[in-house]
């Protein structure tokens, strides 16, 4: 074979895996990794999840299209979407309304559209809980008193699972149905780390994140979280 040929067969392969990975990880699935501890206890700092974002991607009605499994996002959904004030930047959190849904807060507790939240992963780790006064900031009145407020339609309302320490919708507003980005799978490794670790701090520190995952990579891995569906 002459080395053209050969060159140009390695080149259209190369090529062919490339648009293939491309278009895998624009429509149908992309990596995802927990940055913080808002998920906790239900997803960890340094867990690696697969998204599915063919769910929620935008569709026809035709009869190929009713044989795929799209969907719209549902309350109790667990999304990645992009947020809201930063749009380059993903966050993950539960859907926990959709539009036309009235969301209310009284002393952490959550209702939705007048029914208390069913959500056995949602967590209060302080026992607090700041009065529902003008004169508490809004940050920490937010917190544990909301609403009662109406989804508007298009949106979507999320709560991060670890409710005494989750920056969401309670103090951003709902997230808009096109920022939505897919819905989580499963955790595919989860690895122990430190929070917001895949910010951009510099080549060196980056360099040093590679050596430390490289060295500690047995003993860091959490292999019990391997394959969770995440729920």
């Amino acid at each position: 074979m002459k080395r053209g040929k050969l060159f140009r067969e390695y080149y259209e392969a190369i090529l062919v895996a490339v648009i293939f990975t491309l278009f895998a990880r624009t429509f149908v699935a992309q990596a995802f990794k927990i940055p913080t501890g808002s998920m906790e206890d239900n997803l960890l700092i340094g867990d690696h999840l697969f998204v599915n974002k063919f769910v929620y991607a935008p569709h026809w009605d035709t009869p190929l299209h009713r044989l795929l499994p799209y969907r719209d996002v549902r309350p109790g959904d667990v999304v990645v979407f992009k947020y809201p004030q930063e749009p380059r930047r993903d966050f993950i959190k539960r859907a926990v309304a959709v539009g036309g849904q009235t969301v209310e807060i009284e002393a952490k507790r959550l209702t939705v559209a007048g029914q208390a939240e069913v959500n056995p992963r949602a967590v209060f780790k302080d026992p607090q809980v700041f009065p529902d006064s003008p004169f508490v900031h809004p940050s920490q009145r937010n917190r544990d008193h909301f609403g009662p407020y109406t989804v508007p339609e298009g949106y979507v309302f999320c709560m991060g699972d670890n409710r005494d320490n989750s920056y969401d919708s309670r103090f951003w507003g709902p997230v808009p149905r096109s920022y939505m980005k897919g819905r989580a799978l499963f955790i595919y490794w989860s690895y122990e780390a430190e929070p917001n670790a895949h910010e951009w701090r510099g080549w060196g520190n980056r360099l040093k994140q590679l050596g430390s995952v490289v060295v500690h990579f047995f003993t860091r891995t959490r292999w019990s979280r391997t394959f969770d569906l995440v729920r």
